[in-house]
């Protein structure tokens, strides 16, 4: 079977000898790139099936090199981001990263990440048309939703947003981008709007909406459904 090529785009070496030893461990071929422009060559020459991006490169901004990544390349991106470049990896996010891991980063929390977006690259077109999570049951065939085997009542707008979040369970997903799928692209700065509705939803899905475990907040940057 052919080992998962992935391509680490970062330009510090300790992180690279880093990555490049862990990734072997885990059964992931690596390619390294230190540069925006190797990294886009890398991409064209080696087809990796996923990508680790840092967003300070010493020759592009990472977001611009993310954009022609986009352009010739489907493969998921996971982006690495300091602290204090929230707007950045939001903006990233948007673009089309499929994640992000701030930096400094557990080699633990980033290998986990990876292989949910190598999973959901390669099952990308199939959403089930049943959920199911700590008893928390969606059937999108049905638009049924039900907890401990109760029917939840939702809104339209409740279940819609809640659709959306599991057909993109296990990604974290920006508020932009949740406001612009749920609500339209018109009201995608909505943000409290849309913080009212996730507090609505959980309150009706959560076992302790005060400590939610199935919608989960990324602070700063949106929501990410937790995977069964």
């Amino acid at each position: 079977m052919t080992q998962p090529r992935i391509l680490v785009v970062d330009d510090e070496p300790q992180i690279q000898r880093f990555l490049k030893v862990a990734l072997k461990a885990a059964g992931y071929e690596s390619i390294i790139a230190e540069t925006g422009g190797e990294a886009l060559r890398a991409v064209v020459s080696r087809a990796p099936d996923a990508i680790v991006l840092d967003l300070g490169l010493p020759d592009a901004d990472g977001k611009d090199v993310l954009r022609d990544i986009r352009a010739v390349s489907r493969a998921p991106v996971i982006i690495l981001s300091a602290r204090d470049r929230e707007a950045e990896k939001i903006a990233a996010l948007d673009l089309g990263a499929d994640d992000y891991v701030e930096k400094p980063f557990g080699i633990g929390e980033l290998m986990a990440r990876l292989r949910t977006a190598l999973r959901h690259a390669a099952s990308a077109p199939i959403v089930p048309a049943v959920f199911s999570i700590e008893g928390l049951v969606v059937d999108q065939e049905r638009r049924l939703v039900t907890r401990n085997e109760k029917v939840v009542k939702l809104t339209p707008k409740e279940y819609e947003l809640l659709s959306a979040l599991v057909r993109h369970a296990g990604r974290v997903l920006t508020h932009r981008q949740i406001l612009s799928e749920v609500w339209g692209p018109a009201h995608a700065e909505d943000t409290q709007y849309l913080r009212v509705f996730i507090g609505q939803l959980r309150g009706k899905i959560e076992t302790d909406p005060a400590v939610p475990r199935i919608i989960r907040t990324e602070p700063g940057v949106g929501y990410r459904m937790v995977e069964p």
